[in-house]
């Protein structure tokens, strides 16, 4: 049988727009680089953040696909990592206020060791080669022509980061998102195309920011395309529509799982035992009360109360291709000063010329019996400034037929990369 796969990209892109040159031709990396610090005095005090990082992160990816869901009525699927990361990079060269904002979303502290320390011991991690899965992670800078970055920024981006820099030419929008494009291309395995639309490129664009990330994986416990079959998925009391459901019931295998008053939950691994898929169907058919509820706490305390339980797993096919516009929900948040002119990102550059614009997300994942494919890409456009569970074992039925979320988390430091939720599998 052929094994099964997991493909989920993500691609975050951060535009930045500065008014400074139209032209751009390229250059040596070292052009890019501004020296004169930033003054002493003009740094804020180290913001105090959540030190547990990955709770940061997974707040984070909770809160905003919040948001998300609260106002979408179809199927939903983020990579709020990704998104994360992309933030996280420009929150380096976030001060005052503008920092302090952004710090209360992200729940991260600035010019933190024990962050860096994390964002770089995460990034080894998402980079190491192993035989029993891929996956990779890249981020990237892409300068416009004497569009000087302080040196101690790049420093952290490229140290922390893993992000180089290279100049394109900005004024020739169709070839600067072709270079783009092709790096986005070449690091999500040809999965992503087409991220930065030339008509998103102005003659004030100075720098653009983009973060990829690839996973490829085997299910641990495979999937027969044999035992799909034809079954009724309620979309609603009032509606339901038949599905191919994939089905793994009556083996010998056991599953992490458990159950209380509200939800079951089901992990899924893939091969290695590094990565899994957390599935979380309500008992009453009710998702927006799970999902309003649900923080990171909770996703914790369903994961420490899970045991080695027989269960019949009923899991329809779905395919969710998704297109987000972020500013509102980031603002809803609380970030609301990166989006005006009274922005100050002066730790990119030294100059506060710089504010978030725009924040577009677009997904894709497609699940059947081979596996999980998924991509996803973020673009963020700056423009300058003027419990319980069965202790008896017993088989449980954990039948999807019904609007469930799902994520897949990386099990070695538990962060989640990839959230979403399926209201409809034929849509």
């Amino acid at each position: 049988m052929k094994l099964q796969y997991i493909v989920s990209i993500i691609v975050a892109a951060i535009i930045i727009s500065a008014a400074f040159y139209a032209l751009v031709v390229y250059k040596p990396e070292s052009d890019l680089i501004n020296e004169d610090p930033i003054d002493p005095d003009d740094k804020p005090p180290v913001a105090v953040g959540n030190e547990s990082f990955v709770e940061a992160v997974n707040e984070f990816s909770l809160d905003i696909y919040k948001k998300i869901f609260e106002s979408s009525e179809e199927n939903s699927f983020i990579s709020a990592y990704s998104i994360f990361v992309a933030l996280a990079m420009t929150y380096e060269g976030a001060l005052g206020e503008t920092a302090d904002e952004m710090q209360s979303v992200l729940s991260i502290q600035q010019d933190n060791e024990s962050f860096h320390n994390y964002m770089k011991g995460l990034y080894d991690l998402l980079n190491k080669e192993d035989s029993d899965y891929s996956i990779s992670t890249a981020n990237a800078l892409w300068v416009q022509e004497n569009f000087k970055l302080l040196s101690e920024y790049f420093s952290v981006i490229q140290d922390y980061y893993g992000g180089d820099a290279t100049e394109v030419d900005f004024g020739n929008p169709s070839e600067a998102a072709n270079i783009i494009n092709q790096w986005v291309e070449d690091n999500t395995n040809g999965l992503i195309k087409d991220l930065i639309q030339e008509t998103m490129i102005s003659p004030w664009t100075a720098l653009i920011l983009t973060n990829a990330i690839y996973f490829k994986g085997v299910w641990k416990v495979q999937f027969d395309p044999v035992n799909t079959t034809n079954r009724s998925f309620d979309v609603s009391t009032e509606n339901s529509v038949l599905v191919e459901t994939m089905k793994l019931v009556e083996t010998e295998d056991e599953f992490l799982y458990t159950e209380d008053e509200q939800v079951q939950v089901l992990e899924l691994p893939y091969t290695g035992d590094d990565l899994s898929m957390v599935i979380v169907l309500p008992k009453e058919d009710d998702l927006s009360s799970v999902i309003a509820s649900v923080n990171a706490d909770q996703i914790e305390n369903w994961k420490n109360a899970m045991v080695e339980t027989n269960v019949d797993i009923y899991l329809p096919k779905f395919t969710v291709e998704t297109s987000y516009g972020l500013n509102d929900y980031l603002k809803d948040l609380g970030m609301n000063l990166p989006f005006t002119s009274a922005a100050d990102f002066s730790g990119i550059t030294g100059n506060k010329d710089l504010y978030i614009d725009g924040v577009v997300h677009k997904a894709y994942i497609d699940v059947n019996e081979e596996g999980t494919e998924a991509a996803a890409a973020t673009a963020v456009l700056m423009a300058f400034t003027s419990n319980g569970h069965h202790e008896e074992p017993q088989r449980i039925i954990f039948d999807c037929n019904h609007p469930f979320i799902y994520l897949i988390q990386h099990k070695q430091t538990g962060t989640i990369l990839f959230m979403g939720s399926v209201l409809d599998p034929s849509a």
